[in-house]
């Protein structure tokens, strides 16, 4: 029940700071759900209604799917061309950065070695929605973003394995690297073994009926969203790396997607907007546990940070550490190897909410005062790792206008189909109660009713004081069906004249398309 519960207030959350995010277009709606979730830690009330973080459920229930999804976003192909980059930084620079960070800690601040490596494996994981965060509104080079975008869907498997090797050295003494080696290529490999062939298996079981008169699209989509639990579950049941295994199902499922999307047009779109709905939604509950988890973080550890500031200084070195470690990858793999994209990649690491359900993970293996340092010191280097590239991308990167006129685009381009719609609509016979509905319909793509005529329109509808005959919701079909296909001339005449960019009027001749489906589909008529 109490899973629920914060589960319930947290999308409460998510949903509020979404709005409030389009109030406020300069700032990355990431940082408004954080600070929704930090003013949700804040408050007593709010925050009693939340549970304790779970680095486990949070890894099953959030991280799962959302990885999942962004993998179905990626082409497979993509990443077989990108296999050396991937391989590059999810293991050799995160292994790299280990042994070094590891090595300093030890020498330079008499940290154990065993919790000197498991502080640098937690850290290791870097992620794409916190990245995303903070480059919103700034372009950067499409190297760079796409090495970033393949190395944080990686690797997570590389700091959960030494990660465990940490904790096996801190509890028998010894460090067995032939073993820990054998265990990361199990995890590694087996995880792309259980995640190819269960996503072989369901693709081909969803194929089959999909293609015969037996397909129930209920069931399918259930099955799919169940997809990235059964995978993960399965692929840590048998000791592989369940983070992976829904990464390379995601793949797969990215070009099933692309190879039947006619074979059942309802079922495939459905599916398409699911993922859109669900990477959306599940990025803002990212930000907003990570928020709730700072404030918990800080306030119950608040004595100790007064008392010393040796978390603050680890924490510091550690980022300073990462940092110099992936500039130097940089300069030697990255790109054109100079300095300024070395720079980027450096500071494109950022890290969030896996490093902190990793942590969460060891807290009964460290007494309690031991536990408490190694999270202040990855909650140093989370909050450095998202403030400091904030910062520094505004003065490096250039504005994204193409961003900024394309709204612009969008909103002309909406003006103008809607005046070509209503300019048709003028010119056909038809009776004044019909043409007065269709001039609604078509005005609403520009949400140009206001209020008042919606409910004016409601009342009507639900009174029956003007509910169109059988023929008369006919003709206002009909009468709709020209509009769009004056909206569509229109568009098209702008395009083939390169008016504005092909893209920008695909996004809104795909709007045209949906409120025809809408019109026509016996499906989806609701009069």
């Amino acid at each position: 029940m109490n899973i629920l519960i914060s589960t319930f207030m947290i999308l409460v959350v998510v949903g509020v700071s979404n709005v409030l995010a389009r109030y406020i277009p300069k700032v990355s709606g990431n940082y408004v759900n954080l600070l929704a979730g930090i003013l949700t830690g804040i408050l007593p009330v709010t925050n009693q209604l939340i549970a304790p973080f779970n680095g486990e459920i949070f890894m099953v229930l959030i991280l799962a799917p959302l990885l999942f999804f962004e993998g179905q976003l990626t082409p497979l192909l993509r990443i077989k061309k990108k296999l050396g980059s991937i391989l590059g930084t999810a293991v050799l620079l995160a292994t790299v950065t280990m042994i070094i960070l590891t090595w300093l800690l030890h020498v330079t601040l008499s940290i154990a070695a065993p919790l000197a490596l498991a502080i640098a494996a937690i850290i290791t994981p870097t992620d794409a929605t916190a990245f995303d965060s903070v480059i919103e509104g700034r372009k950067i080079r499409r190297v760079i973003r796409d090495t970033l975008k393949t190395e944080s869907l990686f690797n997570d498997a590389t700091g959960i394995v030494l990660l465990q090797a940490a904790m096996l050295w801190l509890q028998k003494g010894q460090l067995v690297i032939g073993q820990n080696l054998l265990d990361f290529f199990k995890m590694m490999i087996g995880g792309v073994l259980v995640g190819s062939i269960t996503a072989i298996i369901l693709m081909t079981i969803r194929e089959y009926f999909m293609r015969s008169s037996n397909n129930v699209r209920s069931s399918q989509t259930l099955i799919y969203l169940l997809s990235p639990f059964a995978i993960y579950f399965f692929a840590e049941r048998l000791g592989m790396s369940g983070v992976i295994a829904v990464i390379v199902s995601g793949l797969i499922h990215n070009g099933e997607v692309n190879r039947s999307r006619f074979s059942d047009p309802r079922q495939v779109h459905f599916g398409l907007q699911i993922v859109t709905f669900a990477n959306r939604i599940l990025n803002s509950f990212v930000f907003v546990v990570l928020g709730i988890v700072l404030v918990r973080i800080l306030q119950d550890n608040y004595s100790m940070m007064t008392k010393s500031f040796e978390w603050l200084m680890v924490g510091i070195l550690v980022y300073v550490i990462l940092l110099v470690c992936r500039y130097c990858y940089g300069r030697l793999f990255v790109g054109d190897q100079q300095r300024q994209t070395a720079l980027l990649f450096a500071l494109g690491g950022v890290h969030g909410t896996v490093t902190l359900a990793m942590t969460f993970s060891i807290s009964e293996m460290l007494t309690p005062a031991t536990f408490n340092f190694v999270v202040m010191v990855e909650t140093v280097a989370i909050i450095l790792s998202m403030a400091v590239p904030t910062v520094i991308f505004k003065i490096l990167l250039p504005q994204d206008f193409d961003e900024q006129i394309r709204q612009q685009q969008l909103a002309f381009l909406r003006e103008g189909m809607v005046k070509a719609g209503i300019k048709k609509l003028k010119s056909i016979d038809l009776e004044e109660a019909v043409r007065d509905n269709a001039m609604y319909d078509i005005r609403d793509q520009i949400q140009a009713n206001t209020l008042g005529d919606f409910f004016k329109k409601w009342r009507e509808i639900n009174t029956e004081k003007r509910v169109l005959t059988n023929l008369q919701s006919v003709a206002r079909r009909r009468a709709l069906m020209y509009a769009f296909d004056a909206e569509r001339a229109y568009l098209y005449d702008l395009a083939k004249r390169h008016v504005v960019n092909s893209d920008v009027v695909y996004e809104i001749y795909s709007e045209i398309l949906l409120s025809e489906s809408l019109v026509l589909d016996p499906q989806n008529q609701m009069v």
